[in-house]
Formats: C-alpha cells, sequence, structure tokens
C-alpha cells in the first residue's frame, strides 16, 4: 500500500463533527486525496521527499477539518513516530484553537481513539500514550519562542501572522528530525512583502518549473486578476468544495453585495477567489503596476534629461528621490535612505526585508539612529552629476536642514517646492495614473518603491481632487509621492508647439 493510501485510509476512519455532513465518516473529495498524493507519495530511499507543502485556496473550503486530520495522522496515524512533537500554529489564541478544538472534536467522536488520548484542553495539547507524542497549538501570542523539535507543523492563516519570527522559530525546529513536515494552508496575503506571499511566489515558481525543488510541494488555487470575479465558472476553478459543502447559494449572495459595495467586492476576491488584493481599494492596482516592471538599467541612462521628486522623511522614517526619464520609456531610478541602527527593530515593526533590501542595493543607510541630512545631501550631488537633473519638486516640510547641507557642500540643485495638498497632488496623481495605465513608466520591479505603491490609499475633495493620505495609507508611501511629484512636475513643464511644415498654409482674409 502506498503511503499516501495509508493517510487517506486514517482520515477516511475519522469522523466529522461540524458542518452539514457533521456525524458522518470524513469521506476525501479527490482534489483532496491528491493534495495528500502530492505530499506523501514522493520519496527517496524509504523516507518522504516533501518537506514543506503549501495549500492556498480560497476560504470555506474545508481547510480546517483536512489540517486537524492531517494532525493526528502525525500524532497517532500512519504518520507517527516515537515522542514526536506536532504543532499547529495560527496568528493568535482563537485562530489557534479552530484546528485544536476540531481535533479534539474527532478524537471525542470515536471512543477507541479517546481511549488512546488525553485532551488537555487548558494547554491545547493532546497527548498519545504509547508513543509519548503530543499535539500542541501555538500562537503567534506565544511566549515561548524556542526549545522546539518540531516533527510535523500545520500552520493555518499563515497570511495573518503579524510577522514571521514564529514560523522561522517552527521551521528551523525540525533538523533533529528524519522527516520533518511543514504544512502551511491559507489564503493569500494582500502584503507583498508578507513570509506567506514569499511562499506563493516560491511555489509558482516550483510549480512552473522555473525552479526546481523536489521538496516543496505546491497546491495553488486562485482566481487569475485578470478573471471576471462575477463568472461562476471562475469561482468553480478556484473553489473545489463550491456546490458540494462549500454553499454556492452563499457566494452568490455575497458576489451579489459585492457588485454595489466597493469594499466588499476587494474582500470577495481576497476570500472567495484567493487574490492578492487588499480590503481597501489602493490608489494603484497591482495588476497595472506589475505590467510596468520592465527593466531600467541606471546607468545607461547617465547625461539622460529627468525630472525628480524629493519626500524627506522625518529623523527615522523612509525618504525617497525618484528620477523620471519620460524621454526613456517613462524609466524611474529611485533612491531610498533609511537611518542605519536598529533595522531589525524596523523591519519587525514595517514587517519588511530591510537588511536584504540593503544588501541587494535597493535601500541606502545613513550613519546613526536618526536619518543623515548630511549624508543625503552628499548623495544627491552624486546622483545630480550623474544625470541631467531639471526639476526636483520637493515637499516643504523639512527641507531647510537639507538646503542648508547642500549649501555646505557646495551643491546647487533645481529644487522646486510642490505642495501636498489637493491643488498639486492632484494633476500629480493624474498624470501618474495616466503613465501607469497607458504602460508609459517602467520601475524595473524595485522592490521597496512596489511595496509603496502596494500601500497608496487615496482620498478625494468634494470637487473630485485626489492626494495620497499618508495617514490612512497602510505603510511607508514616500517613493509612491516622490514618484507622483516627479511625474507632476515633467506634466507640468510647458511643451514646445510642433509645426507640420508639409502641410500647406492656408490664409483666411
Amino acid at each position: 500500500m502506498a503511503r499516501s493510501d495509508r493517510v487517506i485510509a486514517f482520515i477516511e476512519r475519522l469522523t466529522l463533527t461540524a458542518g452539514q455532513h457533521a456525524g458522518q465518516p470524513f469521506c476525501l473529495r479527490a482534489w483532496q486525496k491528491k493534495i495528500i498524493r502530492g505530499i506523501y507519495d514522493p520519496e527517496r530511499n524509504g523516507k518522504r521527499v516533501i518537506r514543506t507543502a503549501l495549500i492556498t485556496m480560497p476560504r470555506k473550503n474545508g481547510k480546517t477539518q483536512l489540517a486537524a486530520a492531517l494532525a493526528l495522522c502525525h500524532l497517532f496515524g500512519p504518520e507517527n513516530e516515537e515522542r514526536g512533537q506536532v504543532y499547529s500554529a495560527a496568528a493568535d489564541r482563537n485562530q489557534a484553537a479552530l484546528i485544536f478544538n476540531e481535533a479534539a472534536a474527532m478524537i471525542r467522536a470515536d471512543r477507541e481513539l479517546e481511549a488512546i488520548c488525553n485532551i488537555i484542553e487548558s494547554q491545547k495539547r493532546i497527548v498519545h500514550y504509547r508513543s509519548g507524542s503530543f499535539y500542541q497549538a501555538l500562537s503567534s501570542e506565544s511566549r515561548r519562542a524556542h526549545g522546539y523539535n518540531a516533527s510535523a507543523i500545520i500552520y493555518d492563516e499563515l497570511a495573518q501572522a503579524p510577522n514571521r519570527k514564529l514560523f522561522d522559530v517552527l521551521t528551523t525546529s525540525t533538523a533533529a528530525r528524519a522527516e520533518p513536515l511543514m504544512i502551511v494552508i491559507s489564503t493569500q496575503s494582500s502584503d507583498p512583502n508578507h513570509i506567506m506571499s514569499e511562499l506563493v511566489e516560491y511555489g509558482r515558481k516550483v510549480r512552473d518549473g522555473v525552479v526546481k525543488d523536489v521538496t516543496f510541494y505546491p497546491f495553488i488555487l486562485e482566481a487569475p486578476v485578470d478573471a471576471d470575479p462575477w463568472s461562476e465558472k471562475v469561482w468553480k476553478a478556484c473553489n473545489p468544495a463550491l456546490g458540494d459543502f462549500r454553499s454556492l447559494e452563499e457566494m452568490r449572495h455575497y458576489a451579489e453585495q459585492a457588485k454595489r459595495i466597493p469594499a466588499r467586492e476587494a474582500a470577495f476576491r481576497a476570500f472567495y477567489l484567493n487574490q492578492q488584493v487588499d480590503a481597501e481599494q489602493r490608489f494603484i492596482g497591482s495588476a497595472d503596476w506589475l505590467a510596468c516592471g520592465e527593466p531600467v538599467d541606471a546607468t545607461a541612462l547617465h547625461g539622460r534629461p529627468c525630472w525628480g521628486g524629493l519626500d524627506l522623511s522625518s529623523t527615522r522614517d523612509l525618504t525617497a528621490l525618484v528620477l523620471y526619464f519620460p524621454d526613456d520609456d517613462g524609466a524611474i531610478v529611485p533612491t531610498f535612505w533609511v537611518p542605519g541602527e536598529r533595522l531589525d527593530e524596523r523591519e519587525d515593526h514595517d514587517r519588511v526585508p530591510y537588511r536584504t533590501w540593503r544588501d541587494q542595493g535597493f535601500l541606502e543607510t545613513t550613519p546613526g539612529r536618526a536619518i543623515d541630512k548630511g549624508a543625503i545631501a552628499f548623495r544627491m550631488a552624486e546622483i545630480a552629476s550623474a544625470y541631467d537633473v531639471r526639476g526636483v519638486a520637493y515637499d516643504r516640510w523639512r527641507i531647510e536642514d537639507l538646503k542648508k547641507a547642500l549649501s555646505d557642500d557646495g551643491v546647487e540643485l533645481p529644487l522646486i517646492a510642490w505642495g501636498q495638498g489637493f491643488r498639486d497632488m492632484s494633476p500629480a496623481l493624474d498624470a501618474m495614473e495616466v503613465a501607469v495605465l497607458h504602460r508609459k513608466l517602467r520601475h524595473g520591479g524595485h522592490p521597496v518603491l512596489t511595496w509603496n505603491a502596494s500601500n497608496a490609499v487615496v482620498v478625494s475633495d468634494p470637487a473630485g481632487g485626489r492626494k495620497i493620505a499618508k495617514d490612512r495609507s497602510r505603510e511607508r508611501v514616500d517613493g509612491l509621492v516622490a514618484l507622483a511629484m516627479a511625474i507632476g512636475l515633467h506634466a507640468r513643464e510647458p511643451k514646445p508647439i510642433e509645426y507640420n511644415f508639409d502641410r500647406p498654409l492656408v490664409l483666411s482674409l
């Protein structure tokens, strides 16, 4: 009997305890068996090959029941090992309790299983008497950070994790095990820099053969970003349980509401179609932004005319200078600065890989714990000498310190004040939006600028003017504000009148 067949046989002996099939045996569907075979069948020298499995699909497709059954399979089923440690992990205590409660209910529904285990409710822990193995539910709120020796880990809704600490602790706790396994079961994260987004992107590459990794199993069900979100054909393609134990009527009802309420459309796409979208409507859609990711050779642009935007930070935040080259297919050359000290704390707070971006050359650090205006002035002088900078629009806030630093270094730049209210920012946003939608922009996939673009939320005034609301945007948006100012500054430049000398001149008398 194949290894997956033993797992399937074990699960189908369990009893479902919730939903429309409560009280009935756990009858695995064909798509669920496909997942199990994908995880447990690949073997080498008698050992399971898969070490990480990614299962991402829309909500309400029975992931909690499947996760609980797999946890029990490793606790006392065919995947049991002596003194094994099986963990389920989640973002908070309530989420962590879901799989535990389901697993405990499955045990209590079978007297034979209840006789071989000790369920400790207060600790969210189940102990298997014979093997000494235990199952434990954990959350990111747990005070315990180390000391695990995991044999199997099931991370539920990783997309909701506030940071990657628990994930990293658990994935590095399996070194002493012969056949460790991490299973992530989650919808996608709207944050492109979240650990869940990192896993999904890697999973796509493995699935498509771009990356060869025999230890990684991806099962990804998602509606394409350009798919019709109201098509039931699209729904069925990414919801394998739809019309079975996932209600089609409920999905139709929510879809009708989502058509009329923009905020619900975002939630519908995220949770019902498993698309990587925000709960709020962002200024620039991710598909439109990513379509402008053609590569940029900054060196090849030396000496070329450009317009800049400068968004200065407070003492500890991100500072951005973005150059826009309209005559070079809208090429973008951004420079970002952040204080160099305590980058680890900054990573925890903003949940982005500042140190990796620094090491890869996408981010520059200035000495100390506060932004160093002198260091920025020095770099701006270097940048200005490399390109034909026609103007740099700047936010008046905190500019005097930088002007003094530039003056002290004898640096002259065509600095142009740019208001951050609706009057100046609305036409700038209009120009940037046109550039994005008409693919007249090339940002080269710059990760910091892309992060900023994914965070931006726009507010409007009664006249229809728009501006980026820093106080309502999810995270940093400094680079996108600087880009808008750069494009807006170029759009404000008077354009030369073009004459057609081939056309005959007609005078009316």
